[in-house]
């Protein structure tokens, strides 16, 4: 409003002035003006681009990228699950290593994707064992699209969250599924219904069908 006003008291003010005064404060401005473009120019550090170039470049121009994004395979909407004699070593090694039963890395793998390597959910999250984009470049996947990377993602993310939450299987699952934010507030917002199906009938996969509140 008060750059609003400004422009309407200055507008006044010249309609109001002698001619000559008129005329002497428009020269002024362009002068001020063709100063303004030469700076502009100055600072592109460029004379053989025009500066209106410049300026009219789309904001929605994509920024360039060194590497593309990895995609899922080409045939994701219907890939074959891992055969059991590709997994089996894999979650065997995986389980051991992070001190997890085999059972329960099976449970999680057979929720998230039912053991596709391809798969993708609405959100972003890939692969096994549906790792989000960041979540997997912080566990040092590469490719989450491959079984093995997946899984020793998914794995130590699982351990990790188990470590949280003192051994809690209940909480740990809940945060893995909806992320540990909304597990460490569970007592003050209930988690959503799609958490507490998934926490449950990973429970009755293990013959632990303990109810999430």
């Amino acid at each position: 409003m008060k750059l609003a006003l400004w422009f309407a008291v200055a507008g006044a003010a010249l309609c109001q002035a002698p001619r000559p005064a008129m005329e002497d404060s428009i020269a002024r401005q362009r002068a001020a003006i063709e100063e303004q473009r030469a700076a502009v120019k100055r600072q592109l550090g460029t004379k053989t681009q025009p500066t209106a170039e410049f300026f009219t470049v789309p904001w929605t121009a994509p920024l360039a990228r060194s590497e593309p994004p990895l995609q899922p395979p080409p045939d994701a909407a219907g890939c074959d699950p891992v055969p059991e004699d590709q997994i089996a070593p894999i979650v065997e090694e995986m389980s051991q290593r992070e001190g997890l039963t085999p059972d329960l890395l099976r449970a999680v793998i057979e929720k998230e994707s039912s053991y596709r390597p391809c798969a993708v959910s609405p959100v972003g999250a890939q692969g096994l064992m549906q790792l989000m984009p960041e979540t997997a470049a912080s566990l040092g996947v590469a490719n989450p699209f491959d079984p093995r990377e997946n899984v020793d993602g998914g794995a130590k993310y699982l351990k990790e969250m188990l470590d949280r939450y003192g051994g809690n299987l209940m909480l740990a699952l809940a945060a893995y599924n909806a992320g540990p934010t909304r597990a460490d507030n569970i007592a003050t917002f209930p988690l959503p219904a799609e958490t507490t199906n998934y926490v449950s009938g990973i429970l009755e996969k293990l013959g632990e069908p303990e109810a999430v509140k």
